[in-house]
């Protein structure tokens, strides 16, 4: 029957053995695609991705050459589950069933860890506080009504949502259209050869001219985005074109209604129902040399929800956990006078340790189940 032989399919040790190999050189071109791509390219378009795909330099299109990771890791957590249902609950089989059980919470916890894992940067001068990290690659256009001195309302619109052509209705007295958004950008104040005019007719970008250029794939590079943005009123009436980008330091500023806007695009931020402000940060070295010794940052962290007030010190391998975040001591300024600390949240982070824990004592359960006979005999 039909139905037998895909159980036999899904739980055949043949199938465990491909997907086993095709991982292997999933990584192997993954590796060195790097190269070219960069990490965080791999890593979207090899491993999280159901089929990795290939395209030449500067072209639009991409072609289906290699089963994706998310394709794999999902073929072979079929197999470990549907051979668990096979084997049963034996217990002359308990170290394998153990095995197999270990396996699928790794699998299943990296998979958490891919669709619910948030990294971020929180960069802090010596006095400074602040509530929330930053991405260090995605971004967000922000418009703000500063019409009120004592409190700003914000909107923030990911970069996900900002499509050429697209028209926002966001709830304010002016709609938004998305003329071009350049995830990675030039800007030029005089006319370059390939570089286009700025259409803005107000704001810092009169004047500009800019060009989109191709997304960075070195680890210590940034992109650096722009876009052009329409702003008119329901009615139809034009308020001008903006260009917006990382470029800028300080936001652009609209006055419509009777209401101040201001604009930016800026790095998307993660709030925190908490503060943190930079106490110290301490940069040693060894004596008489420029080898780095220690890096480290005095915090204070400020709950008001909870009416916490303490001090806590960040160094190499001592990290702050709070409130679901880890804190990593990560950088720090060219003058000692300001730390970056990387802020992870990921909420499955101890699923690989006991994956690690179910699996061992699994093969140690198989190991000794053979053993102990053996020795029996012997003896």
């Amino acid at each position: 029957m039909f139905l037998d032989r895909l159980v036999s399919f899904f739980t055949s040790i043949k199938l465990t053995v491909a997907l086993l190999v095709l991982g292997l050189v999933l990584v192997f071109i993954g590796t060195l695609a790097q190269v070219e791509l960069g990490l965080y390219e791999v890593q979207s378009r090899f491993f999280q991705s159901f089929v990795a795909t290939w395209g030449p330099a500067g072209a639009s299109w991409k072609i289906p050459v290699f089963p994706g990771g998310y394709l794999i890791g999902g073929l072979l957590l079929i197999n470990l589950v549907c051979s668990l249902i096979k084997i049963g609950p034996n217990p002359k089989k308990i170290g394998i069933i153990t095995i197999h059980i270990g396996i699928i919470l790794m699998l299943v916890g990296q998979l958490a860890t891919d669709k619910l894992a948030r990294e971020g940067i929180l960069h802090l001068r010596l006095g400074e506080t602040k509530s929330y990290s930053e991405s260090d690659r995605r971004h967000e256009l922000t418009i703000a009504d500063t019409s009120d001195p004592e409190q700003a309302n914000v909107i923030a619109i990911p970069d996900s949502r900002l499509v050429n052509g697209e028209t926002l209705d966001l709830g304010l007295p002016f709609l938004l259209k998305v003329r071009e958004f350049m995830p990675h950008s030039a800007l030029a104040r005089q006319q370059v050869a390939g570089f286009e005019k700025s259409p803005a007719t107000a704001g810092t970008g009169v004047g500009l001219w800019y060009r989109a250029e191709p997304l960075v794939t070195k680890m210590d590079e940034r992109d650096i985005p722009s876009v052009t943005v329409d702003l008119e009123t329901a009615d139809g009436q034009k308020l001008g074109t903006w260009l917006l980008s990382r470029f800028f330091d300080a936001p652009e500023h609209v006055d419509v209604g009777g209401k101040h806007f201001d604009l930016a695009l800026r790095l998307r931020r993660y709030y925190k129902p908490f503060s943190l402000n930079l106490v110290e940060f301490r940069h040693d070295v060894y004596a008489g040399t420029s080898i780095p010794k220690n890096f480290s940052s005095l915090v204070r962290l400020d709950n008001p929800e909870s009416g916490e007030k303490r001090e806590v010190k960040i160094y190499m391998n001592n990290p702050l956990r709070y409130g679901g975040y880890t804190f990593y001591q990560s950088g720090f300024d060219p003058d000692n006078q300001g730390s970056s600390l990387q802020v992870v949240k990921n909420p499955s982070w101890l699923t690989p340790y006991l994956a690690c824990v179910i699996v061992g004592g699994g093969l140690l359960t198989q190991f000794l189940m053979h053993l102990i006979p053996f020795l029996k005999r012997k003896l």
